[in-house]
């Protein structure tokens, strides 16, 4: 859609046919038509205001636009009011058109439908908005009444057919609003038509949920150069060092040498170059709005896709012996070997969160090679799922509660998690004992994930688990205490692992005995 456009500003335009010639170019109209508000320099006041132009970031975007476009971004490029814009292009000159931008919540809603949606219209020439009356106006919506097309802006776009919708810090939404991520996922993206242009855009905000899921899924599409269907998301990815802007003067500035090397390297992966100023902006930046704090930065100016959805190791317990196996290349490719038997390691929590490895211990290498997770499910799920692997069990092994009976109405819930997995069929059941505290359950884990080895593929969930496995945030002094974080989502496989590292030991009854009680007092699960 970016083809520069041969036509003079509509300045410098005198003539009504050179004017008809140019209204037909969406890029020249989108380069002089339309006004727009940016913030002041102080930040007070109503803002300024400034005709539209596309900048070098925006440019881009629209020359690659797709049916599906996911956009990974960097602050304040601009990219909500370019699609504003363009959207309400396409409403203006092409008949019964519907467009629809989903916002974070109900402000954001208010402030893109009337300082990019409203204001746009609203500032076009006088003689070129006259042919383009409204029929309906709400403080949502604008319907044209010359071709019957609208542009609105709201939280949900599920009723309707659209042509075009932007789905606008979709990472924000699905972090704070999950329930709505999944709405959209749902409702809101089938209401497109087929042939329909989508954009998804955000800043990162962490590496999971659903943007999460659909920019990765876009990004490894796009590395392997496979053809895209419609309905295949094309990857966008703009960095701060493509912004232009994003300078500032070295000599206000100490640039280490830990800095230089973080931006050598950058320029290394991203075959690109970061100049003097660029490095000053960003170390000034990372220092003044964010503290030095290096994940905000990596979140709001990212230098690499990676690191954007990249999380500090700061406060995760198993942050050095995570990054010990991957150096020793350790974290990779496990496979199941036969003739070993496989061993299991549960938590059942007291929340309804289970998570499962799979282990095999060959020489002196304690292998992972497969991990599962549930939230809600019954043990029935998880042993099915194990009867599908084909493996020849070992022992599995349960956390301290795994004798605690379940109390409720029917039968199954009068038992332990130990006899109701007994009935389902599994046999060897070890009751892993309390350790007298937590902290020393995490430091053997520490101690032992040297000869551990995980597959990178079958595991990658309980990677992501082992990873982000973190301690509490003081609110008073801004640290750590010794707590770990609970009911993230995290807690789960971590607990499952340390049950390894705890009660493993090479059995001398193999499979097909009976589950074995043990009474052992303790202190802390």
């Amino acid at each position: 859609m970016a083809k520069l456009t041969t036509f003079p500003p509509l300045e410098e335009i005198t003539d009504d046919d050179t004017l008809a010639e140019a209204m037909k170019d969406p890029m020249w109209r989108l380069s002089n038509l339309y006004w727009i508000l940016i913030k002041s320099d102080d930040g007070e006041g109503d803002g300024l205001r400034m005709k539209f132009k596309p900048n070098r970031a925006q440019r881009k975007l629209l020359k690659r636009v797709w049916h599906r476009n996911v956009i990974l971004k960097a602050r304040q490029l601009g990219f909500t009011t370019l699609i504003a814009i363009f959207f309400l292009d396409c409403a203006l000159f092409r008949a019964n058109v519907r467009a629809g931008i989903i916002a974070q919540d109900l402000p954001a809603v208010e402030t893109i439908f009337r300082d990019k949606v409203k204001y746009g219209y609203d500032s076009l020439p006088e003689a070129i908005k006259a042919k383009f009356p409204l029929k309906t106006e709400t403080k949502r919506e604008l319907v044209f009444a010359h071709n019957n097309s609208s542009i609105r802006v709201g939280t949900s776009m599920r009723s309707g057919t659209l042509q075009y919708l932007h789905v606008s810090e979709f990472g924000k939404i699905g972090a704070k609003f999950p329930e709505r991520a999944r709405e959209v996922i749902t409702g809101s993206i089938p209401a497109l038509a087929q042939d329909g242009i989508l954009f998804i855009e955000s800043t990162a905000e962490g590496a999971e949920g659903e943007f999460y899921e659909i920019s990765e899924r876009a990004r490894k599409l796009a590395d392997s150069g496979k053809k895209l269907s419609v309905k295949d998301y094309r990857f966008h990815f703009y960095p701060w060092w493509d912004a232009p802007d994003y300078r500032a003067d070295p000599d206000l500035v100490i640039i280490t040498k830990e800095d230089d090397e973080y931006f050598d390297k950058v320029e290394a992966d991203m075959r690109t170059t970061i100049d003097i100023e660029q490095r000053a902006w960003y170390v000034m930046t990372k220092e003044a709005e964010f503290s030095g704090d290096e994940q905000k930065m990596w979140q709001e100016f990212p230098s690499t896709p990676k690191e954007a959805f990249q999380r500090s190791t700061e406060g995760c317990y198993y942050a050095v012996q995570m990054t010990k196996m991957r150096k020793e290349k350790r974290i990779t490719r496990v496979p199941y070997t036969p003739g070993y038997p496989v061993n299991t390691f549960w938590d059942i929590g007291k929340s309804d969160g289970t998570a499962v490895w799979f282990h095999q211990h060959i020489g002196q290498e304690h292998r992972f090679i497969n991990f599962i997770e549930g939230w809600g499910e019954p043990y029935s799920y998880f042993v099915t799922e194990m009867q599908k692997l084909g493996y020849v069990w070992g022992d599995h092994y349960l956390p301290h509660d795994g004798t605690h009976v379940r109390q409720g109405q029917d039968y199954d819930s009068q038992l332990s998690p130990q006899e109701m997995l007994h009935n389902l069929g599994l046999r060897n059941i070890e009751i892993v004992p309390r350790v007298e505290e937590l902290q020393h359950g995490i430091q053997t884990t520490r101690d032992k994930m040297a000869v551990a080895w995980i597959d990178e593929t079958n595991c990658a969930k309980g990677i992501v688990h082992l990873d982000r496995y973190q301690k509490q945030r003081n609110r008073s002094t801004g640290g750590f205490t010794d707590k770990p974080v609970k009911h993230d989502g995290h807690s789960e496989a971590a607990d499952a692992f340390r049950q390894w590292a705890q009660g493993y030991s090479t059995p001398s009854v193999r499979a097909g005995t009976r589950p074995k009680r043990r009474n052992r007092s303790g202190a802390v699960a």
